[in-house]
C-alpha cells in the first residue's frame, strides 16, 4: 500500500494540469488523480476520500465554488475539511479572500504564482485545524455564563476564541487574525471599550467589531458607532439576532472593499475591452451573492445596473427598475437629498459620499438604508456614479425606540424629566424681546388616597388618564411633561400670564369634573398649578423653576385645585420664601448634627415622684438655641418635617441606650409621620441599635392632627403597640365636640391641653372641663396628664381632682440628659 498523499486535481485545461505536475515532479509525497470536470470528480469522491483538492473554477455544470461546497457538506467519502485550493483564471486579492472563506476554501492560488504550490501546500498541511467554513470570531467576555451562552449561539457559524478582558484580547488580535470582535460593552463601560478601540485601530484599522449594550442606553450606543464600532446587540437577543449581525458585520467590511477594487479595477482595465468582460464574468458571482444592493446610474440619474439584492431589499424587479431614475424610489423629500449627494461627487471623479436615506418599497411601506457613493471616471466618457445599499432598518428603528426611551415617561408617554429640562433651558435661551412664554407646575391633590386604597395599579390607570386629559385642554404647540410621580409640567409657547392663567384653569376644572371608578368605590381628584412667567428679562431655567414650585406650594396653601402666579410683592409668596430659606438652614443643621434634646420632667401623682420625661427638640444654628416654636411651622409649611420626625426620633432613641436615668420618653409625632411608610422600620431598627426596651418609649400627636386622619392615626397607633410602645394624644380638649373620637384611638393615654390647666384655679368652667376630660379617659381605661403645671395650687388642685400626671415648669423645666443624671432623684419635697 502507498505511503503517499491522495492529490485530487480538477480542471479541463489540460495546460494548466500539466503546470500543476510539473510544479509537484520534485515532490515525493503526491498520488495526483486528474479529472476534467467536477462531475467526475465528484463520482470519485463518492467512493473514496482524498487527501488535498486543487481545482480550477469552470469546471463544468457544477462551478468551483459550489463545488467547494459539495465537498464541505460532508457527504462525500472524503471529510468536510479535506484542503481545497483554487485556481482561477483571474485573481483580485479581496475579492479572493473573501469568496474563499464564504465558500470554505483554504487559499486561493494565481496562476502566474504556481511555482509556490509545493510550499503552499506544505503550509496547508501542517496547519492541524478544523478547515471548515467558519469564520474566526474574538468574544471578549467577562460574564462566563453570558459567554457559554453566545458561544452556543454562534458555534455553527463562527470558530469562536474566547477571553475575558480587554488586555487578553489586544495579544491575540496583533497575532491572529479575526474576521469579527465580539466586545461586550453593557454597564456604561465606555472608556474601557474606548480605550481599547482605540488599540485596536492601530494594529487592525480595518477590523470588524460588534458591541453588546444595555437596551435603554443610547447615547452609549451612539457614541460607540462613532469609534468605530460596525453594529451593537441590544440586551437581550435571541440566537438569530446575534448571528444575523455578526455574519452582516464580518462580510460587509469585506464586500465593500471587495467592491472598491472591482472598480478600481475596471478603471485599470478599461482600455482593454476583452480585459473588463474577463473581469465581470470573475465577479459577477460575487456580486449575485451580495446582501448589498449595488447600482450604477448614467448621467441622467438613471439606472442601468442592479444586482439581485435590490430586488431583496425592495420589492422591486430587476428588468423592471432598469432604465428608470434612482430617485423614482424614493420620497420627494430624500430624493432631493440623493440629487444633491450626487451632485456633489459628480464635481470630483473619484470622490465618495454616503448618507442615510428611506427608499420605498413595492408594498407601500419605507426602509431605512445605508446609502454609499463613488463616482467613476472612464477614459473619454463621463464618469458613472455606483451606488451600495444596505438595509439599516432594524438598525435604525433600535436608535429610535432608544431615542424615544431617554425622552418619554414609559407610563403616560408624555416627555419626561430630562427631556422638559432640556427644553426649559432651550425656551430660556432662546426667549427673545417681546416674547413671552408660560411654565405650569402641576400637582395632583389627595392622588395618594387612591394609590394607597386601591394600589399602584388602579394609580398608574389615574396617571395616564390624566396625562391624556392634559394633552386635550391644550393646544399641539404645548409640551406636556411628566416629572414623576404625580407631577406634571407644561410649558405653553407665546402665551402670556392672562391666557396660560385661563388655560390652567380649564385643567383644574377638567380634573376635577372626571371621576374614577374602582369596584363599587368613585374617587375624585383635583390638581394644583403654580404658574410662572418665561421671558427676557425672567430666562434663568432654575430661578423660573423655583418661581413655579413656590406658586404649586402657595395654591396648595391656600386650598388646592387653583392655579397661583408667582409674583415677588405677593404676601403668600414671602412667607413661603421665608420659609423655605428655614428649612433649608434646618436642613442644613439637621445634616452637621446640629440637633439637641431637652427633657421635661413629668410627676406621677399615684407614686408620688417624676415618672418619666417628655422629649423636647432645639436646634443649634450659628452657636444660636432654636425653639421649635420659631422653625416648625417653616418646615410644615414646606412639607419637611418628617426629617425633623426621624432625627428626633433617632437621637432620642440613642439618649435612651446611653441615659437609664430617663426612664421612660415621650416624643412628639407630627402629623405628617403617619405618611411615612417607612417610620415604622425607623424606630424598630433605633431600638435594636441602641439596646432600648420600647416600653421606655410614648409616642404622641395633637388631637388636631389625629382627627384629620384617623384611618392612619388608628393604624400607627397599633403597630406601634404591637412592638411594646406606648400612644398619647396631646393638646387634647382643644376640639372638644371630637370626645368621641377618644373612644375609637387605642391610644393608652390623653394629654390635657394646657389653656383649661393654667387658669382652673380662677375658671369653674375650665375646671370642670379637666375634669370632664379626666372622668372620660378613665371611663375609657385610659391615664391623662395635665400640661401647664406652673404653681403650687395648680399642682395640688390637679392631685384632688384625680388626674394621673403632672407637666410644667412648677414640676421642672426641659434639661439635657446629662443634667439629669446628676439630679437623680427629684422628690415632692424639692417640689415644695
Amino acid at each position: 500500500m502507498s505511503n503517499k498523499l491522495k492529490l485530487l486535481v480538477v480542471t479541463p485545461d489540460i495546460k494548466l494540469s500539466t503546470q500543476l505536475v510539473d510544479a509537484l515532479k520534485d515532490v515525493d509525497v503526491f498520488d495526483i488523480e486528474l479529472k476534467n470536470n467536477s462531475l467526475e470528480a465528484l463520482d470519485l469522491l463518492k467512493k473514496q476520500p482524498v487527501n488535498l483538492i486543487i481545482t480550477d473554477l469552470a469546471i463544468g455544470e457544477i462551478d468551483g465554488w459550489r463545488f467547494s461546497r459539495m465537498v464541505r457538506s460532508g457527504l462525500l467519502a472524503s471529510a468536510k475539511n479535506t484542503p481545497i485550493v483554487l485556481i482561477p483564471p483571474t485573481y483580485c486579492e479581496r475579492i479572493a479572500e473573501t469568496t474563499a472563506r464564504a465558500y470554505g476554501i483554504d487559499a486561493i492560488l494565481q496562476h502566474d504564482k504556481l511555482k509556490t504550490l509545493p510550499h503552499l501546500l506544505a503550509n496547508i498541511l501542517s496547519e492541524h485545524m478544523d478547515k471548515s467554513s467558519r469564520l474566526p470570531l474574538l468574544l471578549v467576555e467577562s460574564n462566563e455564563e453570558r459567554a457559554a451562552q453566545i458561544t452556543h449561539d454562534l458555534e455553527l457559524g463562527f470558530s469562536i476564541t474566547t477571553v475575558d478582558n480587554c488586555a487578553n484580547a489586544q495579544t491575540l488580535i496583533q497575532q491572529y487574525k479575526y474576521a469579527i470582535v465580539l466586545i461586550d460593552a453593557t454597564h456604561g463601560s465606555f472608556d474601557r471599550v474606548n480605550r481599547f478601540l482605540q488599540e485596536l485601530r492601530i494594529h487592525r484599522p480595518n477590523q470588524a467589531v460588534v458591541t453588546i449594550i444595555d437596551s435603554q442606553d443610547a447615547d452609549f450606543a451612539e457614541r460607540l458607532l462613532l469609534l468605530g464600532v460596525t453594529d451593537f446587540i441590544r440586551l437581550p437577543f435571541n440566537h438569530n439576532i446575534i448571528n444575523k449581525v455578526c455574519e452582516q458585520a464580518a462580510r460587509r467590511e469585506d464586500f465593500m472593499v471587495s467592491y472598491d477594487d472591482f472598480a478600481e479595477k475596471v478603471e485599470l482595465l478599461s482600455k482593454s475591452q476583452q480585459g473588463y468582460k474577463d473581469l465581470f464574468s470573475a465577479h459577477q458571482r460575487i456580486l449575485m451573492h451580495l446582501n448589498t444592493a449595488v447600482i450604477e446610474i448614467d448621467q441622467a440619474q438613471n439606472i442601468c445596473f442592479l444586482n439581485p439584492a435590490w430586488e431583496a431589499l425592495t420589492g422591486n424587479g430587476l428588468q423592471s427598475s432598469i432604465g428608470k431614475p434612482l430617485a423614482s424610489f424614493f420620497s420627494e423629500k430624500d430624493a432631493i437629498k440623493l440629487n444633491e449627494l450626487i451632485t456633489s461627487i459628480k464635481v470630483i471623479p473619484g470622490s465618495k459620499n454616503k448618507a442615510e436615506l428611506q427608499i420605498n418599497h413595492k408594498s407601500g411601506h419605507q426602509i431605512w438604508i445605508e446609502c454609499k457613493l463613488q463616482s467613476i471616471k472612464e477614459a473619454h466618457v463621463k464618469s458613472n456614479i455606483t451606488l451600495s445599499i444596505d438595509n439599516i432598518d432594524e438598525r435604525k428603528q433600535a436608535e429610535f425606540s432608544l431615542q424615544h426611551l431617554a425622552h418619554h415617561d414609559t407610563l403616560t408617554n408624555l416627555h419626561n424629566r430630562y427631556f422638559f429640562d432640556q427644553q426649559l433651558n432651550h425656551f430660556c435661551k432662546k426667549v427673545a424681546d417681546k416674547q413671552e412664554h408660560a411654565l405650569l407646575y402641576i400637582d395632583l391633590d389627595h392622588f395618594k388616597i387612591i394609590n394607597d386604597s386601591q394600589g399602584h395599579q388602579q394609580g398608574d390607570k389615574v396617571l395616564k388618564k390624566v396625562a391624556k386629559l392634559f394633552e386635550q385642554c391644550v393646544s399641539g404647540d404645548a409640551l406636556v411633561c411628566r416629572l414623576g410621580g404625580d407631577e406634571f409640567a407644561i410649558i405653553l409657547e407665546n402665551t402670556d400670564l392672562l391666557d396660560a392663567h385661563m388655560i390652567g384653569e380649564s385643567l383644574c376644572q377638567t380634573i376635577e369634573n372626571q371621576s374614577f371608578r374602582f369596584g363599587d368605590q368613585n374617587y375624585s381628584i383635583s390638581c394644583s398649578i403654580g404658574l410662572t412667567q418665561i421671558n427676557s428679562k425672567n430666562c434663568d431655567a432654575s430661578e423660573c423653576l423655583k418661581q413655579a414650585d413656590i406658586a404649586l406650594y402657595v395654591a396648595k396653601s391656600r386650598g388646592r385645585n387653583i392655579v397661583h402666579c408667582y409674583s415677588e410683592s405677593d404676601a403668600n409668596t414671602k412667607q413661603l420664601l421665608s420659609g423655605i430659606t428655614w428649612a433649608h438652614s434646618i436642613k442644613e443643621a439637621l445634616k452637621a448634627q446640629s440637633l439637641t434634646m431637652h427633657f421635661q420632667p413629668i410627676w406621677c401623682y399615684k407614686e408620688q415622684k417624676v415618672s418619666y420625661y417628655e422629649a423636647l427638640v432645639r436646634l443649634i444654628v450659628n452657636d444660636e438655641i432654636i425653639y421649635p416654636n420659631q422653625f416648625i411651622p417653616s418646615l410644615e409649611l414646606v412639607t419637611d418635617i418628617d426629617l425633623l420626625d426621624q432625627n428626633v426620633i433617632e437621637k432620642t432613641i440613642a439618649l435612651l441606650g446611653e441615659y437609664p436615668e430617663l426612664n421612660r420618653v415621650a416624643i412628639n409625632l407630627s402629623a405628617q409621620a403617619f405618611n411615612n411608610a417607612n417610620l415604622l422600620n425607623i424606630i424598630a431598627e433605633s431600638l435594636k441599635l441602641h439596646n432600648v426596651s420600647p416600653e421606655r418609649l410614648t409616642f404622641e400627636i395633637t388631637e388636631s392632627a389625629s382627627i384629620s386622619n384617623l384611618v392612619a392615626t388608628t393604624a400607627m397607633i397599633t403597630q406601634l403597640q404591637k412592638i411594646g410602645c406606648q400612644f398619647s394624644i396631646d393638646d387634647f380638649g382643644t376640639g372638644f365636640s371630637t370626645f368621641s373620637y377618644l373612644k375609637q384611638l387605642p391610644a393608652n393615654q390623653v394629654k390635657i391641653d394646657g389653656s383649661f390647666v393654667k387658669d382652673m384655679t380662677q375658671d369653674s368652667i375650665d375646671k370642670a372641663l379637666v375634669n370632664a376630660i379626666k372622668d372620660i379617659s378613665h371611663s375609657l381605661g385610659k391615664t391623662c396628664v395635665a400640661e401647664y403645671v406652673e404653681d403650687q395650687e395648680t399642682f395640688e388642685l390637679l392631685e384632688e381632682i384625680g388626674v394621673d400626671y403632672a407637666q410644667g415648669y412648677f414640676i421642672g423645666k426641659p434639661i439635657s440628659a446629662p443634667e439629669i443624671r446628676k439630679q437623680k432623684n427629684i422628690s415632692t419635697n424639692s417640689i415644695a
